[in-house]
């Protein structure tokens, strides 16, 4: 997993932005004055989040709890307050970086084959996995994860239960996944109860697991860099700021521009774009053969490492040789996993399909055939406009394009709808993106991490 000096930069992102114009079939002409329209648009002009205030999560809440806040919202992702006192007034000292499920992934993947040694082990107390334990191998007590804690809590939970005389009777030499597999409940009663897990903060969630730059624009910014920022550098929200007020004022995500992109009907250059079929338009930009699949016999947890690895929100999930479409999931269902561990007590043996009837079996929306609710899809020939009034309809990051026989063929993210629209000048950004590097720079000096 790469580490937070690694993700601390923006992605270089050139050569992929470079294909997708490569792919556009919009005239250049008609992109470029869409492009000069949008950095006349302030940002100030865009509307408030649908609450009329921005949901912050405090750093010294736990990862539980932020989890319920995110649901509760039904946001993806929220900025992170600093607990500490005397922290500077200024942004990077008001804000330790956004808390997103991409983030939350990462420590329950990191953290599961650790409550299994524990387990393994007794119990997390008994194994030594508590104060005493992380103690002794130098990790903070305050829920520290990432890669070295883990490794140093695991050393901490054998080294302990070896010492209690635990091993032969409870098996802890046994690999972590393979005694998980029959640990039921009791997973949670770690995960979620005992020390350190129960005490692992947002803060320490956003210092070890990072996903993307922590980037505010102001008010006065343009839309064109906002739209830049969501498409060309894969930021998938962008907070706003006061100039002279450190407090984030609105919270621009790509859901949210493809909302206000559907308030632009009944204008000339919207109408004309979104009664184009998708080919001309050069979509999908990913081809058949670059689709990202998942197995519906593939176990869940499996599907939530694709997600890590590849960094993207969501998956299709397909049956056969020919990749027929049978549902998806998404970064936001491992909200599943922690708040419905009823559901999931043996989920380390839980294949997708398995999961999503569980959720189909429970959830309100759930489809005719027993699973969760459908994903979208389109035919090849689907018009944008209808593209972008069924993401629009729905909290989603992507449509799966389907031939006749429900065969994946390609996928149309809102990142890939927002990139129809623009055109970079040359140039327009590095102003920008250096300033923003400083910053960043700036604030890692200070000793703050930025949720990169």
């Amino acid at each position: 997993m790469a580490g937070p000096e690694e993700n601390a930069k923006f992605p270089s992102c050139d050569a992929y932005f470079d294909t997708i114009q490569s792919k556009k079939k919009l005239p250049l002409a008609l992109q470029e004055s869409l492009t000069a329209a949008f950095a006349q648009i302030p940002v100030a002009s865009f509307p408030d989040v649908p609450s009329g205030r921005v949901t912050e999560i405090p750093g010294e809440t736990s990862v539980l709890d932020a989890v319920r806040i995110l649901s509760e919202h039904n946001i993806r992702a929220a900025p992170v307050l600093n607990p500490q006192p005397g922290a500077p007034a200024d942004w990077q000292g008001r804000y330790l970086g956004i808390i997103e499920y991409s983030a939350i992934i990462l420590w329950v993947l990191d953290n599961a084959d650790l409550a299994a040694v524990a387990l393994s082990a007794g119990s997390a107390t008994a194994a030594g996995v508590g104060m005493g334990a992380v103690g002794a191998v130098g990790v903070a007590a305050l829920g520290a994860t990432g890669p070295a804690a883990v490794a140093g809590l695991t050393a901490a939970a054998v080294g302990a239960a070896v010492a209690g005389g635990l091993t032969a009777e409870k098996g802890v030499a046994k690999d972590g996944v393979t005694a998980a597999d029959h640990l039921g409940e009791d997973f949670y009663k770690v995960l979620l109860q005992q020390e350190p897990f129960k005490s692992t903060t947002v803060r320490s969630i956003v210092e070890s697991y990072p996903w993307s730059p922590f980037v505010p624009v102001t008010l006065d910014s343009s839309m064109l860099t906002v739209l830049l920022l969501l498409s060309k550098y894969r930021l998938r929200n962008v907070p706003v700021i006061e100039s002279d007020k450190p407090v984030i004022k609105n919270f621009i995500t790509q859901t949210s521009v493809v909302k206000g992109l559907q308030q632009c009907k009944g204008r000339d250059w919207f109408d004309y774009i979104s009664a184009l079929p998708l080919s001309d338009l050069g979509l999908p930009f990913m081809s058949f053969d670059e689709v990202i699949t998942v197995n519906s016999d593939d176990l869940i947890l499996e599907a939530f490492k694709c997600m890590k690895d590849n960094k993207i929100g969501g998956v299709p999930v397909v049956e056969g040789p020919r990749r027929k479409l049978v549902g998806s999931v998404s970064i936001r269902d491992i909200r599943f996993l922690l708040l419905r561990p009823d559901l999931f007590s043996n989920f380390r043996q839980l294949t997708v399909l398995e999961f999503m009837k569980a959720l189909g079996s429970t959830l309100p929306d759930s489809g005719d055939n027993g699973l969760v609710k459908p994903p979208l899809t389109c035919a090849p020939d689907a018009s944008m406009g209808s593209v972008i009034d069924s993401i629009g309809s729905r909290i989603t990051h992507r449509i799966y394009v389907v031939d006749g026989d429900y065969e994946v063929v390609g996928v149309v993210t809102l990142r890939d709808v927002i990139s129809c629209f623009i055109h970079e000048p040359p140039g327009f950004c590095d102003s920008y993106i250096a300033s923003a590097m400083e910053k960043l720079d700036d604030k890692g000096a200070a000793g703050s991490v930025e949720n990169s």
